[in-house]
């Protein structure tokens, strides 16, 4: 397989997954993290690395004698060059696109962590070679059995934690910094999907992807404040079935390597650590707990309004994701407040809304288009 952003914790989690089935890894993709990368190549001993940068050629270890690849042009030499039929796209930000559709290109199937591939590109996107690892689409598909023709549904939900603000006084709620906005009341994430997260822009980003992936605008989110149910259906009967989990990435990226590489799911059986002892994910404790699905309202989400507009126009989602991560990065930087992000964004998404893209090539105009409107607005 190819893991795409191996440094980061989908990355990192799919090679102890690799390691703990004894699978082969035969490209690694880092950004700027080589000594993370030069402990994996010890580990792992992939073929061939992607790096960001040709003058960290030097740092890497010298037991590595295999081939080099470097930054954007060396990610899609290195999957058309190797062998393997699973890319695994773990990569940040609209920088992961460009590579879901190459190795689509190249007949491979894409195990997908890179939420862009689809919400800014989903049109052009052979949804048969996706095999989506965000625990929400991991938790339908697993609802709906994994069957590409699975049993007719009425309504499909999936569940969000709320973020940092979500007991927060709404009018406090504008004037909060960074370091506020990445105290996730649940667990640590990378800080642009923590920021998301307050925002409840992730969760119109898997509005999306899910879109794409199951063939429905008849999607919705719903706030659960134990991340312990990440999705629900609702069938034509008027059943409803939730798939109930630990907080542990490992499991969709374990099924998605199992599938993606064509393997039966009998093959997790032995779904044990190492040492064959315990269970990699431990088992859900679900009595006496609380659990309580809640309406994400609007007024402590203002971007959250969104959704519908997103849906009856999914292309919209190119406009939503470039906006979205020029504000986040000013709001990290601390160059604008919080309340900021929501008023810049739905500008860009008004400015924007009757803009369309025929083609690949248009798409990557219209980004650089809408980040340099956003840049003149901060």
């Amino acid at each position: 397989m190819i893991i795409l952003g191996s440094s980061g914790s989908i990355g990192v989690n799919a090679l102890e997954i690799a390691k703990r089935f004894g699978l082969e890894v035969e490209v690694l993709g880092v950004g700027r993290n080589i000594t993370l990368l030069n402990a994996q190549i010890l580990k792992h001993h992939p073929k061939a690395i992607i790096i960001a940068q040709e003058q960290d050629i030097s740092k890497i270890t010298p037991n590595f004698q295999g081939e080099i690849y470097i930054g954007k042009e060396g990610i899609l030499k290195a999957i058309k060059d190797s062998k393997s039929k699973l890319v695994i796209n773990a990569l940040s930000g609209f920088l992961g696109l460009e590579p879901t559709l190459y190795a689509m290109d190249c007949g491979k199937t894409i195990a997908l962590a890179n939420k862009e591939s689809l919400v800014a590109g989903g049109g052009f996107v052979d949804i048969s070679k996706i095999i989506p690892i965000d625990s929400e689409h991991f938790s339908l598909s697993y609802l709906l059995g994994f069957h590409e023709s699975p049993r007719p549904f009425r309504n499909l939900y999936i569940t969000a934690s709320g973020g940092a603000f979500r007991d927060t006084n709404l009018n406090a709620i504008p004037h909060q910094n960074a370091a506020n906005a990445l105290k996730h009341p649940n667990w640590q994430m990378g800080k642009k999907i923590t920021i998301d997260s307050a925002t409840m822009v992730n969760k119109l980003f898997e509005i999306l992807e899910a879109y794409w992936l199951f063939s429905s605008k008849n999607i919705d989110a719903l706030i659960e404040r134990n991340s312990h149910i990440h999705a629900l259906i609702e069938f034509w009967d008027g059943s409803v079935v939730a798939h109930f989990a630990s907080a542990n990435m490992q499991l969709p990226i374990a099924y998605a390597i199992c599938f993606g590489l064509g393997l039966p799911e009998s093959f997790l059986n032995p779904f044990k650590n190492i040492d064959k002892s315990t269970p990699i994910i431990e088992r859900l404790n679900f009595q006496n707990k609380n659990y309580h699905l809640q309406t994400i309202e609007i007024s402590r989400y203002p971007l959250w309004n969104l959704k519908n507009e997103l849906l009856d126009n999914p292309k919209l989602g190119l406009i939503l994701n470039a906006a979205n991560e020029i504000v986040v990065e000013a709001f990290l930087q601390d160059s604008i407040p919080f309340g900021v992000i929501p008023k810049i964004v739905q500008d860009c998404m008004q400015t924007f809304k009757k803009r369309d893209f025929k083609n690949r090539e248009e798409i990557f105009a219209l980004d650089k288009e809408v980040r340099d409107y956003v840049q003149s607005k901060l």
